[in-house]
């Protein structure tokens, strides 16, 4: 039986809800239309920053990780969503896991503000990256060494990927469906979402 892709999302206090729900559905629901005619092609799980497991998402919403950072799985996909993220930016457990990740993991994947995390961590330097539209020029200013480019949904430049802002997110997950499964499961992960969805839409991917 084919091991399942294990994808890890990070939690932390004032992340924002759809960073994190809508890649988790992503998965979630291609595991659903996969499990049709064969195995889930992928496992999900959440990393809460700590200390507790439950955080609290922007605008009030709970959520109860699986397991703390320091007991984070191997991945083959970590996922860090956006948010406020000027905590985790100087959290140096979650910088850590994030270049541990880098170094085992086939791809580090950001979504909305979750590239200033991987720009701390030094993953985004010399790359081309994106972010959510409001926080394109301060990810320009304060890390001069990326190329931060607007107007795509999200960019994957193999090891890296990053999304603009907030529904991007999806768009990201689906590429990752398609990358790591297939992309007639992508398709028809997004057709269940009723999700509009361009597997390369042109600028999508560099």
């Amino acid at each position: 039986m084919p091991v399942p892709t294990r994808v890890g999302i990070l939690l932390f206090d004032d992340v924002e809800v759809l960073d994190v729900c809508g890649p988790f559905e992503v998965f979630s629901v291609a595991n659903r239309v996969a499990l049709r005619t064969a195995p889930a092609p992928f496992e999900v799980v959440t990393l809460g920053a700590g200390p507790a497991l439950t955080v609290t998402a922007r605008g009030g919403l709970r959520i109860g990780a699986d397991r703390l950072l320091a007991d984070a799985p191997p991945l083959d996909v970590a996922l860090v969503p956006g948010g406020v993220t000027a905590r985790i930016e100087d959290d140096e457990a979650v910088l850590a896991w994030i270049r541990r990740a880098a170094g085992t993991a086939e791809v580090v994947a950001a979504v909305c503000t979750g590239a200033f995390p991987l720009a701390r961590a030094g993953l985004l330097d010399g790359r081309t990256a994106t972010t959510h539209w409001e926080d394109l020029a301060e990810l320009r200013e304060r890390f001069p060494a990326v190329t931060v480019v607007d107007d795509v949904r999200y960019l994957d430049s193999g090891t890296v990927a990053t999304s603009a802002g907030v529904s991007a997110g999806i768009d990201l997950a689906l590429h990752l469906v398609a990358r790591f499964a297939d992309e007639p499961l992508a398709v028809a992960t997004a057709r269940q979402m009723d999700y509009p969805w361009t597997s390369a839409p042109e600028g999508a991917v560099r």
